[in-house]
């Protein structure tokens, strides 16, 4: 596919600094569209549907993990303007390096699949699933140890979600 093989994209991380994330590019250049995805799309090439659904696309996000940029585990990052709206104790949220995973991601791992089958996926995204993300982040920011991290690479290895009652 014509273009550049990296998608980089300005993100916010820790304490709500914005640095550059590396990923597979996976949509046709210039697409134009949304930051929500949606399964089915005709902007996502065929190639990059593959990579997606093996989730293959976010290796190259193993350069931020070694710039110290983001962590193996922990909330992804958000485009800015998410961050932006976040109030009181949902802030919090920003004391944690970004990862490539963690619960709200593994919980969401079907997310494009989810918003395919609404009639407007940004709404739904913005009412449903980004506040259930927020509540899943701010547990997970309670109750983190490396225990649970290494568990959650590993069920994400192996594909499978975790079944903690807070997720």
């Amino acid at each position: 596919m014509p273009g550049p093989v990296f998608f980089k994209q300005k993100r916010v991380g820790q304490f709500g600094e914005l640095f550059v994330m590396v990923k597979f590019r996976t949509m046709k250049v210039d697409h134009g569209g949304s930051s929500i995805s949606v399964k089915g799309e005709s902007r996502i090439t065929p190639l990059g549907e593959k990579l997606r659904k093996y989730k293959l696309d976010e290796l190259p996000e193993l350069w931020n993990v070694l710039m110290g940029e983001m962590s193996f585990v922990g909330p992804r990052p958000d485009v800015p303007g998410y961050a932006d709206q976040l109030l009181g104790e949902d802030r919090n949220i920003l004391l944690l390096k970004p990862g490539i995973t963690g619960p709200a991601s593994m919980k969401y791992s079907n997310e494009e699949e989810i918003l395919a089958f609404q009639s407007d996926p940004k709404k739904y995204n913005d009412t449903v699933i980004y506040p259930d993300k927020v509540r899943i982040n701010l547990e997970y920011l309670k109750r983190r140890n490396m225990v649970m991290d290494l568990w959650f690479i590993i069920l994400t290895i192996v594909g499978k979600k975790p079944k903690y009652s807070w997720i």
